[in-house]
């Protein structure tokens, strides 16, 4: 059950980090299944999460460093040489005439990844961006709990077209054995986390795959704690959103920015 909150198209992908509101084609399937953009949110001021990165692939991400983006692994095609994605920055409106604007050189897709798990990767861009602040990751699972931030340009409703402003929400925590029974065991609960209310309404969609869920540290700093990943639809009542748990991946994480220079 892989259910990607991933905008389908390459070209709808592109429109929409131009800034132009792309409604992308769905079947059926495609239209129950397919996951995220940040439904029930509301807009984020400019500069409130600076690290906020969107991919022209339809993907979010999050400045790990000042060259490295940190974002779904099935958002990309895999390990190499990559200078096909743009990544946009710095503005929460696409639109913008201040928005940042860098090409990638390099891709790290998690290795060992299938399309079940392991839902990480890390983007090189071509140079560094300066005067945005970075999301560190979390190290430990002392913060896989409590209220999250989601955020992301993706639809504010199922099916519905992506976004130009950056959309936030919030969204709590649901334990791995209440998640992985409302999705009949497909959860891998060792490398996953779920959010979400049982009501549903608030909940990550299509386009905000690879985004952050964040919360705040005991130092009332922002750290990542989930990367969006996939779901039942969008906001659905007993389906949360399922992200990547970055804790269990830090350490892999860390040694493949290590090794991309950044």
């Amino acid at each position: 059950m892989v259910r990607w909150r991933k905008v389908v198209g390459t070209v709808a992908a592109a429109l929409a980090v131009a800034g132009f509101t792309v409604t992308v084609p769905a079947s059926p399937a495609a239209a129950s299944d397919v996951a995220p953009l940040v439904v029930g949110g509301t807009r984020a001021a400019q500069g409130e999460f600076p690290f906020m990165v969107r991919l022209s692939m339809g993907c979010g991400g999050a400045l790990y460093s000042p060259r490295l983006v940190l974002t779904a692994a099935h958002c990309v095609n895999g390990t190499g040489t990559n200078t096909s994605i743009t990544a946009t920055l710095g503005v929460v409106d696409l639109q913008s005439s201040s928005r940042v604007q860098v090409r990638s050189n390099y891709v790290y897709r998690a290795p060992g990844y299938n399309g079940n798990g392991r839902d990480w990767a890390l983007i090189r861009l071509a140079s560094p961006v300066s005067g945005l602040a970075t999301l560190p990751i979390a190290t430990t699972t002392a913060y896989n709990s409590g209220t999250f931030t989601i955020a992301g340009w993706g639809a504010a409703r199922e099916g519905g077209p992506q976004q130009r402003y950056l959309l936030k929400a919030t969204v709590p925590f649901v334990s791995d054995s209440s998640c992985d029974s409302m999705y009949g065991g497909d959860v891998i609960v060792a490398e996953e986390i779920c959010a979400g209310y049982t009501s549903g309404g608030v909940d990550t969609c299509q386009g905000d795959s690879g985004g952050p869920m964040f919360r705040r540290d005991a130092g009332n700093a922002w750290i990542q704690v989930g990367i969006t990943s996939w779901g039942n639809g969008c906001a659905r009542p007993n389906f949360p959103g399922v992200y990547t748990e970055v804790s269990t991946f830090a350490s892999a994480i860390q040694s493949a920015a290590a090794s991309l220079g950044g």
